[in-house]
């Protein structure tokens, strides 16, 4: 049986990547709608061998069909996600909007496929921040074996984070380092990019940490557990596509470093590359394209009395964002849609 399927946002980097994971995945689709504001109506994008033509959001009918996946900003999925959801329609959404929201699942699939029912609370399923996917996925097979305690983060964030404007900021900043008359001021970002890390993502809170830290924070806590404290800073640098992390764990019970990277490869959507030699750890510019997390430079903290070192790497535009929303769709069908359709 196949499902009805729209992707709301398709003309963006995020709703591009979910249809083409749709279609390399081959999830059971018996009808696809791309769906974009009015301005990119008639805009035209892949899905596997077809070409979609988009619709437009403002007037489309949700009623009849079975999954909505939201990849467009949170005040427009303000008004348009409860339209679908009250449609009957399942919304997975990868804004922010619901993230925090109680009567909400927050799920990365390999983490915590099972709170996937609270989506009918709503009808809507949250998908989690980029940075916060990746890192959980990592952290859950380690906390079930030795229960983590805290976690200390730095993120080297790409500019996809931020959007196709994002992506357009350092190609232009870069271009105009060598080509007199192209200089290109900061608007995306709040200082150069090109050639440089800001330590800034997000708006200011009042403690001095930005939204994306406190995302974090907040997200592991909600997916994972809520006991786990955590502390994160985060970075934006000069990379077009994939999110790097270096996280610090401290665990209440002793893990073995060996140990440690014997249960990630037996983990489910990471894959360990980890030889103590030059090269022998992936980087952001090998992970893009590929569903996995990857996880690098295991090693123990003897500055601590539980503690290990990680190195994660992932394509944010997929796991961090497309892919996991696919996942969630898959984990409906399997766990939720077919057996009301029983």
């Amino acid at each position: 049986m196949g499902y009805r399927v729209a992707v709301v946002g398709a003309t963006g980097n995020v709703g591009r990547e979910m249809l083409n994971i749709l279609a390399e995945r081959q999830f059971p689709v018996d009808q696809i709608a791309a769906l974009a504001s009015r301005k990119s109506l008639g805009t035209e994008c892949s899905f596997g061998d077809k070409t979609l033509k988009t619709k437009d959001l403002d007037t489309f009918d949700f009623t009849g069909w079975d999954i909505a996946l939201f990849a467009i900003g949170s005040e427009a999925t303000k008004t348009y996600a409860p339209r679908a959801a009250k449609a009957g329609c399942i919304v997975i959404d990868n804004s922010s909007l619901y993230r925090y929201d109680p009567d909400v699942p927050l799920i990365v699939p390999e983490v915590n496929a099972d709170a996937i029912h609270g989506f009918r609370n709503k009808n809507i399923i949250a998908n989690p921040n980029c940075s916060t996917a990746q890192m959980v996925v990592a952290l859950k097979p380690l906390h079930d074996r030795a229960t983590i305690k805290r976690v200390v983060v730095s993120t080297y964030q790409s500019v996809s984070g931020a959007g196709k404007e994002g992506m357009d900021e350092l190609w232009d900043q870069t271009k105009g380092m060598y080509v007199p008359g192209q200089e290109k001021e900061p608007s995306k970002f709040q200082k150069q990019i090109a050639f440089n890390v800001i330590p800034h993502i997000d708006s200011f809170m009042e403690d001095g940490s930005t939204k994306e830290e406190w995302k974090m924070v907040a997200e592991t806590k909600k997916i994972v557990d809520p006991s786990i404290k955590v502390t994160a800073t985060c970075v934006r640098v000069p990379v077009f596509v994939g999110h790097s992390e270096a996280v610090n764990i401290e665990f209440e019970d002793f893990l073995d470093e060996d140990e440690a990277r014997d249960i990630l490869r037996t983990a489910p959507g990471i894959l360990v590359v980890d030889k103590r030699e030059d090269g022998g750890y992936v980087t952001p510019a090998e992970c893009v394209g590929d569903y996995a997390t990857f996880v690098s430079r295991i090693r123990q903290d003897g500055t601590v009395e539980n503690g290990l070192n990680l190195w994660v790497v992932s394509d944010n535009l997929r796991k961090g964002a497309a892919l996991n929303a696919v996942q969630i769709a898959e984990v409906l069908g399997n766990k939720v849609l077919q057996k009301a359709d029983a």
